[in-house]
């Protein structure tokens, strides 16, 4: 009994030695700096000053009662990520059935679908700005085409059009990747009963091939809804938040009040807001999908 009850201490222990250094680093990492910004979201702080001066919900209620600036860029955000999520996962399995198919080239034009999402956004930004402002005036000049005069990233609509793009391109490789691990998992034996009993390509493809992806889509659309939610860089390296701040996301928005404007207490209940936002989102989304899963 003793020498029971002494394995079982033993064992305990040992285990508490090696997680403890797990949990520290998870506490130092998140669960420290998440306490801090509920204290600085209620605290009127420039960033710099030893004492920050408590304002309890001040900064919520100026936020949800009279900042544009967030409510403009909330509802960008919102336009940017249903278009997002919703293109880029059709586009995805569109591409993910033809790449599927036995082609000699296959390998290629799936190494090539994949590299833009190897680069940072970042970096595809000030490329695409480049495009933009440069690439697309020489084609004008050399093709006559209107569509290359336009101002890309100068007009609002444009400009909003051009992120979406831009953001889609980068980034579809990764969740092509996705839906085509999904299409191989398929039984090919369900396939080849639906075309004896005479489906036709389309039926097959809605009555089995898509139910069966229903685990690739979502965790696609997981992970393109807390992406497109938090869009930041390809703003910052693209448009700057331009013309006249009409592309703000709410990430941006936090970024220009923070470090920009040296709001770091009002910063900070903003950014409380969208994780929160973020978390219930992505709650809902994957509590739905989950269910429509098993449904399938």
């Amino acid at each position: 009994m003793l020498k029971t009850l002494g394995k079982r201490w033993r064992e305990k222990f040992e285990f508490g030695i090696f997680t403890l250094p797990v949990l520290i680093c998870i506490a130092v990492a998140f669960y420290i700096p998440f306490a801090m910004t509920i204290r600085y979201s209620m605290t009127k702080w420039n960033g710099i000053s030893k004492h920050p001066k408590f304002v309890g919900l001040d900064n919520f209620k100026q936020i949800f009662s009279g900042d544009t600036n967030f409510s403009d860029a909330a509802w960008f955000t919102i336009k940017y990520a249903i278009l997002y999520i919703v293109i880029v996962n059709v586009l995805a399995i569109l591409l993910a059935v033809l790449l599927d198919m036995k082609l000699k080239s296959t390998s290629w034009l799936r190494a090539a679908f994949f590299i833009p999402y190897i680069l940072s956004l970042v970096i595809v930004g000030f490329i695409w700005k480049f495009i933009f402002m440069q690439g697309f005036n020489s084609l004008g000049e050399s093709t006559g085409w209107a569509i290359f005069d336009l101002s890309w990233l100068g007009t609002p609509g444009l400009a909003f059009i051009s992120i979406l793009g831009v953001s889609i391109w980068q980034s579809i490789g990764f969740y092509l990747v996705i839906y085509i691990a999904g299409l191989q998992s398929v039984p090919e034996d369900l396939k080849e009963a639906a075309t004896v009993d005479g489906a036709g390509p389309m039926r097959r493809f809605f009555s089995i091939t898509l139910p069966l992806l229903a685990p690739s889509i979502t965790i696609s659309v997981f992970m393109a809804l807390t992406n497109s939610i938090k869009v930041f860089d390809v703003i910052l390296s693209l448009t700057g938040g331009g013309p006249g701040g009409t592309t703000y996301s709410i990430a941006y928005d936090i970024y220009r009040d923070t470090f920009q404007n040296n709001l770091y207490g009002y910063g900070t209940a903003k950014a409380l807001i969208l994780f929160l936002a973020v978390l219930v989102v992505t709650i809902i989304q994957l509590t739905v999908f989950k269910r429509r899963e098993v449904e399938a």
